[in-house]
């Protein structure tokens, strides 16, 4: 009875004294067709409760989690076991692929644009894409366009607009957080936004957007550039620059959310129409918007 009573403390003791094993394996959730949608399989021993962190993008108590990624890439992902009196992490970095860019087709009076919108400005490009699907920009105009600068539109007020009248103050009555990253190139579709004097944050117009022209910058005026604006700007962004062009006075002021693959001829022919004093085409420019699936 006494070498009972003994075995069983010393499997009291053992069990006890088992130290916490964090681990666990990562796969798609579904396939291939979902990659930001990830499931975990915890492999952990000894746990009684577990905490799950995937980068900065929150935390989970489930003990096997299926997480749908914002953000792409390396990811770190830490699982933590605890038990009554110890804890272990299994830390991870889960290469999390880019979904496919969604497109947009840009039809106007001068002739059809394409573009891609970022994954990397999910804000952005999640309400540019709901606003397309509602018919917002449908017979709006591009009611700002300034040759070897930018052609600019999404303002409701310009579906009714009278000849001449000025335009650039509509919108849908919110504005939208900077986020900031993507540079000015030739062709980077980019959101409207109030000077700073009353938009200190940044913040992005709600519905206005404009497509960069700009023009070619050598290198050494590149360098002028990112001195003046404390950017400073790799070998290969200098590059596409001088051999693409744009706008590089914007970068880090406005959010660029997408780009031209279509209709650099388009955006050209646009930029160059005859316009008044308020750089507002004489004839109007009629945009509709769709996206393509």
């Amino acid at each position: 009875m006494n070498k009972l009573l003994l075995f069983g403390l010393m499997a009291i003791v053992l069990v006890s004294c088992s130290k916490p094993e964090a681990s666990f394996t990562a796969g798609y959730a579904k396939d291939e067709s979902t990659p930001t949608d990830i499931s975990f399989k915890n492999k952990s021993k000894n746990c009684a409760n577990y905490i799950w962190y995937f980068g900065n993008e929150g935390t989970s108590n489930e003990e096997n989690p299926t997480h749908s990624f914002k953000s792409f890439g390396n990811v770190m992902v830490i699982l933590e076991g605890k038990s009554a009196t110890a804890s272990d992490r299994d830390t991870q970095y889960i290469n999390i692929p880019e979904p496919p860019r969604k497109k947009v087709k840009i039809e106007t009076s001068l002739g059809t644009m394409v573009a891609e919108l970022y994954n990397t400005t999910p804000i952005h490009r999640d309400n540019f894409l709901k606003l397309v699907n509602e018919g917002f920009f449908n017979d709006l105009l591009f009611h700002r366009t300034m040759q070897e600068f930018m052609i600019q539109g999404g303002d409701p007020d310009s579906k009714t607009a009278a000849p001449g009248q000025m335009l650039g103050g509509g919108g849908p009555g919110y504005t939208l957080p900077a986020e900031f990253g993507a540079l000015h190139y030739k062709g980077s579709l980019a959101a409207a936004r109030s000077p700073d004097a009353v938009n200190p944050q940044k913040a992005s117009s709600g519905s206005q957007f404009y497509i960069t022209q700009g023009r070619k910058f050598s290198s050494m005026e590149m360098a002028n550039i990112g001195a003046q604006m404390g950017i400073t700007y790799n070998e290969e962004q200098k590059k596409k620059y001088a051999e693409i062009g744009g706008y590089p006075y914007l970068d880090g002021q406005y959010t660029v959310f997408g780009t031209l693959l279509e209709g650099f001829d388009v955006l050209d022919k646009i930029a160059a129409v005859e316009k008044d004093a308020n750089n507002r085409p004489f004839e109007n420019v009629v945009m509709k918007i769709s996206v393509i699936e």
